[in-house]
Parts: C-alpha cells; structure tokens; sequence
C-alpha cells in the first residue's frame, strides 16, 4: 500500500511478493538476473521505513561510493520526488536522507569505505548502529566484502530483550547479481538460507514468472549466442550462480589435453600465421614471443633483461623470418615503446591495450575477452607446447562477474597479491586472439616488400 499510495508506483510481481514478505521477515535476500528493477526495490524499502518508523536509524552501502551514488542514492531522490508528503517530511542530501523534524535520529545514511580499506575498515562501515529501529540494505551483494555484512548482522544481536524486543524493528536487506560463489549474497542463499527469506528472480523468457522488465528478445540472443550453461548466461539472464568450479577458464585435464595434443601438418600449414608479444613492464624482466599458426603453437621466446630497442630488434628479427601474417603486441604501459619502435622498422604491428573495450559486450576489458576466446582454443583444437610455466600460468587468475555483469578476469596485480607470477606467457598466448586474422589479410607482402629476412641483423643499428 505504501508504494502504491504515497509513492506512486505499481510495483512488478516480484517486487510485490517482496514487499509484502518484508513486514514478516528480519533478514531479506534478492538474488536476480540483470535488471528486473532491484534497486527501485531497495529505494521504497528504505523510504517506507523513513516514513513508518519513529527515529530509524538506516544504514545503506554498495561495493563502491560511485556504484551507491548512482544507483540507489539517486534511485531514493528519484522516488522522493514523486511524493509530496515525502518531500515535505524529508530532505535528501548527496550523504543523508533525514526528518527535518529531526535530523539528527531520524535518518538514512549512505556509506562506503575507501580502496585502500583493510578487512577490518570495510567491516566497520555498517557496525556500531544503535536505535529502536534499525534497517541495513546492502545494495550490490554479491561483491560486498563478507565482514560488511557479518558486522551489520552482528548489530541484530545487541538490540533489546523482552517486551521492549516488541517494540523495535530491526531488518537486512540483501540484494544483488549472484556473480561469486562466495560472500553475502551467497551465503544468505546457501549456508545461511534459513535466516532469509530468499527471493530468486529470473529473466529466463521461458519462465512464466520472469522478471517483465528483462527483453525476451533480449534474453533469447544470449542464449542463443552463448548457451544456456555458459556462466554469463546463468547470471545475467537466469538470475543463478554460476557453477562454483566455474571461477576458472581452464581445469589440469584441460591443459593435460592440450599439451599431449598433436595436429597433422595439414591441419595448420595452410592457416595464418601469428605472432604477439606481452611485454615485461614496471619492474618485470620478462617479455615473451609467442607464434601461433592455426591451432598449433610453437616453443615460446622468452626475453630477459633486454632494454626496449633491443627487445623490439629481437622481435623484428623473428618477424622477418619467420613472415607472420600478424604481429600483436601488447602496448599497456612500457609496450607503447615497443610498438612506437617496430612501426619505425617498419613492421605492421597492432597495438593492443589489454584494459581497452572488447568486441563483445558481454566482457570487461579487452584481456578478458582474449583470454576466454584463448581458453575455448585450449578446451577444443589448441596444440600448446608441454611446458610447466605454462600450464601452471593457464591454470592461475580466475574470473568473475562485475557489477555491470561482465566477465573480468583477475588482474596481474590481484595473482601477485595472492604469491602467483605474473602469467607472461599465457598472456602471450591469448594476445594471438586479440583480433580475427585472415591468410590474405596481413603480412607476407608486406614482409617481402620491407625486409631481406636472410640478411637481417638485429643488432646492425647498434654497432654502426
């Protein structure tokens, strides 16, 4: 009644059940596909409890302060405004929502934590709340650190006994995608289902209790394209976790397959040729060459301690004669150098920026989508050499879901943090993916034109 009178909205299937299991329940998880309307959702709630509790003391947060401000913090001044009753009642601020009675107990507050914040930093953002009537809506749930939560449910533990028990009002609301097999939102549909009322919404056009907002078209094509068990596909459009194994592009047996694999020459002699290089960077003192023709590839050159000019003669040198069809080279960071000084020796190099936009929407950044097209390869047709920096490279970063919904794999950064090296050579390898790459396309006219490969020396320019 609240949403529809004072409000003003007519609140979708889902968002009715909820509303209406939200008085009866302590404890409220929403588990949803991409889009059905979650953080309109929380903006009622919080403004219903504003308006039907004396002195509510409510604390939100979200994975980032940006994500807060832009999604349920604008979503509240998007409903306020709707009402004149709560325009009148209310004044909402970029931090603050409160009674202008009074401002000082009666409130709802945005918080968040900065990225610098330790675990016990992030916990402390939603501890400590203390009133008759207390509400916590935790919007993005499946990326919240899981001490953010523990500490807003510990709260529920330090409120009144007895018959003033009856009168207080203490509620967590959870809400999000469920991107990761671990964390809040997780363990309030898993291991701690018993305490929440859970919610599942599903945007499956198959399903006659899907979410109305999610396009059937829509959700078809992406089944369509990338089928119905892909992980992307269970969280967007299903509204499901994706398989808890799945935080990985490639298992052992995968990379065993692929190393004991073994390809007739007729299979590759006749398909492009590919070379790209990933390049040690800030620190680093190793770059790799990689060279891929078809779905075999060969040994791997790793390069050490090599300053950029003689790293991009080496690399010249095995251009010419080896007359790839393509040369990738990653131009993030020191890399521009390297691309900068090829393109002067005239080499048809692409520079490919591993943080730059994908092909494909459904991915992060440009890496992401590298690395899964190079995972595919791995799983299927691939021939890799057996080595075992490699395979323990393929095997390392693990993937998950932002909070747009786009696969990102884990970062250089994020494996050193957790004592893994920085995986150079299968990053080499997924560069040879970074765009299609056709026979007729690229290089070997261009070789023959601009290069004496039998007569090139590499370090000619250093000794005149």
């Amino acid at each position: 009644m609240f949403v529809r009178e004072v409000v003003g909205a007519v609140p979708d299937d889902w968002q009715d059940e909820a509303l209406h299991a939200l008085p009866n329940h302590q404890r409220l998880a929403i588990k949803a596909c991409k889009g059905p309307g979650k953080s309109a959702f929380d903006a009622w709630v919080v403004l219903w409890f504003l308006t039907c509790f004396t002195h509510p003391k409510i604390l939100c947060t979200s994975i980032t302060g940006d994500n807060l401000r832009d999604g349920l913090w604008a979503e509240i001044a998007f409903w306020m405004n709707k009402s004149e009753m709560l325009r009148t009642l209310f004044e909402w601020q970029t931090e603050r929502v409160f009674s202008k009675d009074n401002p000082e107990t009666w409130f709802a507050s945005a918080r968040t934590w900065s990225k610098q914040a330790d675990k016990t930093q992030q916990a402390n953002t939603l501890a400590g709340i203390h009133a008759k009537n207390t509400l916590i809506v935790v919007d993005e749930a499946g990326d919240i650190p899981e001490g953010v939560v523990a500490a807003a449910d510990a709260t529920l533990s330090t409120q009144s006994e007895g018959d003033e028990a009856a009168r207080e009002t203490h509620k967590i609301i959870l809400t999000g995608n469920p991107t990761r097999t671990e964390g809040p939102l997780w363990n309030a549909c898993t291991r701690d289902r018993q305490l929440y009322w859970v919610k599942e919404i599903t945007g499956d056009p198959d399903d006659p209790k899907r979410a109305k907002r999610i396009s059937i078209e829509w959700a078809r094509e992406q089944i369509r394209t990338w089928g119905a068990d892909n992980p992307w596909v269970l969280v967007n459009v299903f509204g499901k976790f994706p398989p808890a194994q799945s935080d990985k592009l490639l298992g052992p047996d995968d990379v065993a397959a692929a190393q004991a694999r073994t390809l007739p020459e007729v299979a590759w002699m006749h398909e492009p040729r590919i070379m790209s290089l990933d390049v040690a960077r800030f620190g680093d003192d190793r770059s790799v060459l990689c060279r891929r023709q078809g779905n075999i590839v060969f040994p791997f050159k790793v390069y050490r301690n090599l300053d950029l000019m003689e790293l991009s003669s080496q690399v010249a040198f095995e251009f010419g004669e080896w007359q790839a069809h393509a040369l990738f080279v990653d131009e993030t960071g020191v890399g521009a150098g390297v691309v900068d000084r090829l393109r002067q020796l005239g080499l048809p190099v692409v520079g490919v920026n591993f943080s730059s936009k994908p092909r494909e929407a459904r991915f992060a950044d440009k890496r992401s989508e590298m690395w899964y097209l190079m995972s595919m390869a791995v799983k299927s047709v691939l021939a890799i050499p057996a080595s075992p920096d490699l395979g323990a490279e393929l095997l390392a970063p693990s993937f998950f879901f932002d909070l747009r919904g786009k696969m990102r794999l884990e970062s250089k950064d994020d494996l050193k943090k957790r004592g893994l090296a920085s995986p150079d050579i299968a990053d080499s390898l997924a560069l040879t993916y970074a765009e299609p790459v056709h026979a007729d396309t690229y290089a070997p006219s261009y070789v023959k034109q601009h290069l004496v490969t039998s007569e090139y020396d590499p370090y000619a320019e250093e000794r005149t």
